[in-house]
């Protein structure tokens, strides 16, 4: 190479106007491209990522309640007793549950629940412990879950003044919904029917505005 002489690459361009090539081929535009589209793909994976995860957690949560009352009707069958799950609301927001045993043959109250005669099966709960962001609750405007029915309104707990969902020994079950929404605002129901003490799970569907079974 001759001094003083500018080495020209293809098309006679100078290798001072051609982009800068890395050690792996790519030039540094096109890794900046790449990069700027991958922030993209994830800017728009990420929200639906996580909105699917909330949906999960509440679907979760809906079949896990649904379970727990299971339980205290089967509770009752064997027994031959009131089982009742009982409803309360949290100090620090949020509702508690537990169920509890009817101990003498007079249904389950608040007074014998606090007299100790009503007893406690296991632990209280809470949905947003085993749910992360999972609680009770009910989104603005939820239209009814029966063409006919009473909206829920702000209630979740929708079993009357006592917050008792109570199963008998013959099967039965006082009839109320109950409920469960996520922080991003998925919303389901768990449906007690009185006559069979059997539940129903539904899900709301923000898009076409309807409930739809599981």
């Amino acid at each position: 190479m001759w001094p003083g002489r500018v080495c020209r690459g293809p098309a006679g361009f100078s290798s001072a106007a051609m982009p800068r090539q890395l050690s792996d081929g790519h030039s540094l535009v096109e890794l900046l491209f790449a990069a700027g589209l991958v922030a993209t793909v994830g800017g728009i994976a990420v929200p639906q990522m996580l909105a699917g995860l909330d949906e999960n957690r509440a679907l979760a949560a809906t079949r896990y309640l649904s379970g727990r009352l299971y339980r205290a009707r089967a509770e009752a069958v064997m027994r031959s007793a009131d089982v009742a799950m009982r409803f309360v609301p949290a100090h620090d927001g949020g509702y508690r549950f537990a169920m509890y045993v009817d101990g003498n043959r007079n249904g389950i109250r608040t007074a014998d629940i606090e007299r100790g005669v009503d007893r406690r099966l296991g632990a209280m709960e809470r949905l947003g412990d085993s749910f992360k962001g999972v609680d009770f609750g009910v989104n603005p405007g939820l239209p009814p879950v029966d063409s006919g029915g009473a909206a829920p309104g702000t209630d979740p707990i929708r079993l009357g003044p006592s917050g008792f969902a109570t199963f008998t020994a013959t099967g039965t079950a006082t009839p109320g919904s109950l409920y469960i929404r996520s922080n991003r605002g998925a919303q389901y129901v768990v449906r007690i029917f009185g006559e069979t003490g059997k539940t129903r799970m539904l899900r709301f569907n923000p898009r076409t505005k309807q409930w739809t079974p599981l």
